[in-house]
């Protein structure tokens, strides 16, 4: 139908940081399981940052899979809707990509194109720092209900996702072939081959000190003149 609103499916996070991956994967998953109208676009957003404000400003309706830290017990489920979700990835931001999803946010408002609702399908992680790691087994267990959820804000915003017959296969979804989970989990490198969380000869230094007070020494040197930096 042509007056059918313009929906966009956006799952944002990091595959490299464990749980970060779970809007990535909710969104590969939710692709694979259902079929939408032409109305509606499924996308990986990764962590493109600034490069997804055309596809936010195009949208009516707009859902976001992501890891947030809600401080609620891990692989928590929490729906997040409206005017909250870009103050909320703001306060309770885990990484990079949530502080530039949060400025694409503003942007989008900012020219005039902002979508009329808008949810956020969280999940409280388990683990982010296992470099190279997939989901824990809690967090992947709260795709499906993730996405039920998502479908289910749809339906009642006039949207009807259908189940697929069958699921797609794995190389028929959105991952690239290399980030396929069942690749990437199963080439996975065994910890004595691949530092987890860095390189020890750096990190193990017993004459590094680091800053007792990071912050105020930052605000020193942007406040210092610029004549009295060295």
């Amino acid at each position: 139908m042509d007056d059918a609103p313009s929906v966009l499916v956006l799952g944002i996070g990091n595959l490299l940081w464990a749980d970060e991956g779970f809007g990535v994967r909710a969104v590969e998953e939710f692709h694979r399981n259902y079929e939408v109208p032409a109305s509606v676009r499924v996308m990986d957003g990764g962590t493109q940052g600034i490069y997804l404000v055309q596809h936010i400003r195009e949208a009516d309706l707009l859902v976001v899979f992501d890891a947030v830290d809600y401080g609620l017990p891990p692989a928590t489920i929490k729906l997040v809707e409206g005017d909250e979700v870009p103050a909320f990835l703001g306060v309770k931001k885990i990484s990079l990509h949530q502080t530039g999803f949060q400025e694409v946010l503003a942007m989008a408002q900012m020219m005039g194109d902002y979508p009329s609702h808008l949810l956020l399908v969280g999940v409280q992680p388990v683990e982010l720092d296992d470099y190279g790691g997939s989901l824990r087994p809690a967090v992947k267990a709260r795709i499906a209900p993730a996405i039920v959820l998502a479908v289910e804000w749809l339906a009642r915003h006039g949207v009807t996702i259908k189940k697929r017959a069958a699921p797609l296969a794995e190389g028929e979804t959105l991952a690239s072939p290399e980030m396929r989970i069942g690749v990437y989990e199963g080439g996975r490198p065994r910890p004595d081959e691949a530092c987890r969380f860095g390189d020890e000869r750096l990190l193990a230094d017993a004459g590094f000190v680091g800053s007792s007070d990071f912050e105020g020494e930052i605000d020193a040197l942007l406040l210092a003149p610029a004549g009295g930096r060295r």
